[in-house]
């Protein structure tokens, strides 16, 4: 009698377990179908705009790429990053003559100053800083697999003010540890990774710590006495002129960007995003921004996951992934005065 009492509680349970099971199933695999409908509805329906828009968006990813290589070939996503994009400056570089530095920063003018950004998909923190002598490139200790550094934690061991992430690094199927620049790092006047004679997307500062902007090989930047830079793009402004942004202009993603204005201030900008409260930025967007803040030339730097902005030894902007910023191989930092 126990036993067959103890059996139908059994399979009482199981079938309570059963029920809640095949639950969860059928919730998973409605979710699913949503998506999967929701991506066919992107993809194939009539809505070219929102579909450049959710192609440059994720392509811009490490981990979401395969949303759109479920529906489009190689070549189909390469032409449609090609008319979602901004003009390429060919053959412009920056003049270092339009930009008049001053002798010294005025006492009643702040250094440094922190202004919050908004927009109708991010909001985001725009460090303005007087000094341009105090904008330095920093690096790991040692480039290679395995070596790649959190950005915060290179500001910090560099005894830097303030800082942000810089140039992009190797990142092959999204697991990049950014050991790997992808691209030259000038410091101190020095190529410490790439060569002289390959050419580069170029973002520095020369000797009079004017903001220099352009293709050029690793000599030619040293030529023109280009003392820190690295590489990454695209460029925004150039010689006050702004790139023509096209289509959704690489898609709403969390962006990073320097720029400076004519009279040698650096404009350090980050934006937030793949969050509820802060979407994302495109190209567009940055130019505006820039533009508002006053920026004679600007380029877009490393951004996604690699966002970061950090002052006083703190992170201050809202980080993708909050706890682990990704790891990478340099970062633009403002010294301390003097220094």
């Amino acid at each position: 009698m126990k036993k067959n009492q103890e059996r139908k509680r059994n399979r009482k349970v199981l079938r309570i377990f059963a029920r809640i099971f095949a639950g969860v199933l059928i919730f998973i695999l409605s979710i699913v179908l949503l998506l999967f409908g929701a991506l066919t509805m992107i993809h194939k329906g009539p809505y070219p705009r929102t579909r450049a828009l959710f192609v440059s968006t994720v392509m811009e990813t490490s981990a979401a790429k395969f949303l759109a290589q479920m529906y489009m070939t190689d070549e189909e996503i390469e032409q449609m990053l090609k008319k979602n994009s901004v003009d390429d400056f060919e053959g412009v570089t920056t003049n270092p003559d339009d930009i008049e530095i001053p002798d010294e920063i005025p006492d009643d003018v702040e250094e440094i100053e922190i202004v919050d950004i908004t927009g109708s998909t991010y909001r985001g923190k725009m460090m303005i800083v007087r000094d341009p002598s105090r904008i330095a490139v920093a690096t790991i200790p040692e480039f290679g697999e395995g070596k790649g550094v959190r950005t915060h934690e290179i500001i910090i061991s560099h005894d830097a003010v303030a800082g942000i992430n810089a140039g992009g690094f190797l990142d092959y199927g999204g697991k990049g540890d950014g050991g790997t620049p992808d691209g030259i790092i000038i410091k101190d006047g020095k190529i410490v990774f790439g060569s002289a004679g390959k050419t580069y997307d170029v973002i520095g500062f020369d000797d009079r710590h004017i903001l220099t902007l352009g293709k050029m090989t690793g000599q030619e930047a040293i030529d023109r006495n280009i003392r820190e830079a690295v590489s990454f793009g695209p460029i925004l402004i150039v010689n006050g002129e702004p790139g023509h942004s096209l289509g959704s202009g690489g898609g709403l993603n969390p962006r990073t960007a320097i720029g400076q204005r004519k009279d040698g201030t650096v404009l350090l900008l980050v934006i937030d995003g793949r969050q509820p409260s802060s979407i994302g930025a495109l190209y567009t967007d940055l130019i505006d921004v820039m533009l508002e803040f006053g920026a004679y030339n600007a380029a877009n730097l490393d951004g996604g996951t690699s966002t970061v902005m950090v002052y006083e030894d703190k992170i201050i902007n809202s980080c993708v992934t909050p706890n682990k910023p990704r790891k990478t191989p340099s970062a633009i930092i403002v010294k301390e005065k003097g220094e």
